[in-house]
């Protein structure tokens, strides 16, 4: 089975092109392909499909085999893979998911790639609840603020593992740095602690701005690079702009 590691800020995945490979048990897969140093190592597996709906479908799968309604960076990833890989040769485009239907526009520059936005919908369900924001934006997230730096909390894993097993939610910890500029740690369901996660950079946004904490458009700093996000006033959707890498392709005996 042919395969490409692709990344988005940090955030990888092993993909699989489902227009020609056929894959009888994703779950198990994925927990075979992400371990580090007997697999690929990665942070799950995506599985790039056709859709009735939509121009493509994707289907994402963490670490630990459990599959996931949505991924931002893994949407970005899908996005750039069916284009340099001539599945499309449109700029704008739908992708099917878990959550719905993702509108999709890849910024060229001279014919490549140079980043990708997602339109990620309406957030729902957003509360206040002990102290921290909790609402979906195709997962559900609590977001925490802090006014020391995530990245150097020494207690970030111990509390983002408890925290998400209680509340069966992705866990951010979110430091203010000014209207425009968020700093955010993620511990995700299915997989722990990730250097970036798009579904959680929105809920991170969005939550921050409710709180009164910065404006409607940030870039959000993640251990695994930045993310650009925007609250569109107009319609209430979270628009979504950053990176996505092929990192290598290789093939995997089944």
């Amino acid at each position: 089975m042919r395969f490409t590691k692709m990344q988005g800020a940090g955030n990888d995945y092993v993909y699989v092109d489902g227009f020609r490979e056929r894959v009888e048990d994703p779950a198990a897969l994925a927990i075979a392909m992400s371990r580090p140093h007997y697999g690929v190592g990665a942070d799950g597996l995506i599985l790039i499909l056709p859709s009735a709906r939509a121009d493509f479908r994707m289907r994402m799968f963490n670490r630990d085999g459990s599959e996931g309604a949505m991924c931002g960076n893994g949407a970005r990833c899908v996005a750039r893979f069916v284009y340099d890989y001539g599945l499309t040769d449109k700029a704008d485009f739908t992708l099917e998911t878990g959550a719905g239907i993702r509108p999709i526009h890849l910024n060229l520059r001279d014919g490549a790639v140079a980043s990708v936005c997602v339109d990620m919908g309406e957030p729902q369900d957003i509360r206040r609840e002990n102290g921290m924001i909790r609402l979906s934006t195709g997962n559900p997230h609590a977001v925490i603020f802090r006014q020391d730096d995530p990245f150097a909390w020494p207690d970030f894993a111990r509390e983002g593992e408890r925290l998400c097993r209680e509340l069966d939610a992705n866990i951010e910890f979110v430091q203010p740095l000014g209207p425009q500029h968020l700093r955010m740690r993620v511990f995700e369901r299915g997989s722990g602690e990730t250097l970036a996660c798009g579904t959680g950079a929105c809920a991170s946004l969005v939550a921050a701005h409710v709180a009164g904490l910065c404006e409607r458009r940030a870039v959000l700093a993640l251990r695994g690079g930045e993310l650009d996000i925007e609250w569109r006033a107009s319609d209430g959707h979270i628009l979504m702009t950053g990176p996505a890498e092929t990192v290598f392709e290789g093939e995997w005996k089944l």
